[in-house]
């Protein structure tokens, strides 16, 4: 993580073009709002990045209990590929939410059972319920120390609790904002999910502008 040294920038421009970061903006438009040019607010903005990654990093001890939703989702490439195989050049990421709670995200080399289950065991409360989709990498939930409940995308459930519909939002979410960038290096993805991760638990703008200028504080004034 490269977060090193203070910002050259004065607290008046930083606090600018963190108001353009917090409401979405890329960082040409934020450079050519803020008067700053694109190498300054592109690199400011990739170090806000690695602020929020450096945080999240230290709360993703934290573990989650209760209703818990499970999937995974593949981001860029051109192509649909096959599901846990590489899927075409695309990132395999997967995520676990807690039904009125957070998001956590990570960046997975497969979506075998042998990867999904340490990190559900890591990060869920034994006895908590997961619901899960029919992929069967998640065929090992069924005799694990989680209740598991499977969700079937062709058969319509009488049980309104029987679904993933957050975690699937989250994945539109995060796409939705990643594609307005129009590209990014590959290198930088995990920075630009973890902002996404961040977005998602913290969904009231305000709420985020002060956590992220105090952030700003900490690690470049």
């Amino acid at each position: 993580m490269g977060i090193v040294g203070k910002s050259r920038l004065s607290h008046y421009k930083q606090d600018r073009l963190i108001e353009h970061f917090v409401s979405g903006s890329t960082s040409l438009t934020a450079a050519r709002l803020c008067g700053v040019n694109r190498k300054t607010s592109g690199s400011f903005f990739l170090r806000l990045r690695e602020i929020i990654a450096l945080e999240l990093e230290v709360e993703s001890e934290a573990m989650f209990g209760g209703e818990i939703e499970v999937d995974e989702s593949y981001f860029g490439g051109r192509r649909k590929g096959r599901r846990g195989r590489g899927a075409g050049g695309k990132i395999p990421v997967f995520g676990l939410l807690k039904r009125g709670g957070k998001v956590y995200t990570k960046i997975i080399p497969n979506a075998s059972s042998a990867t999904l289950m340490p990190i559900i065991e890591r990060k869920v409360v034994p006895d908590s319920i997961v619901y899960s989709d029919s992929w069967t990498g998640y065929n090992v939930l069924d005799v694990s120390a989680f209740k598991h409940f499977r969700i079937n995308h062709w058969e319509i459930f009488a049980d309104k609790q029987n679904h993933i519909d957050g975690i699937e939002s989250f994945w539109n979410q995060a796409k939705r904002h990643m594609r307005k960038f129009n590209g990014f290096p590959k290198a930088q993805f995990g920075l630009y999910l973890k902002e996404c991760e961040w977005r998602f638990n913290n969904s009231d703008p305000l709420d985020q502008l002060s956590q992220i200028k105090q952030w700003v504080n900490h690690y470049l004034r």
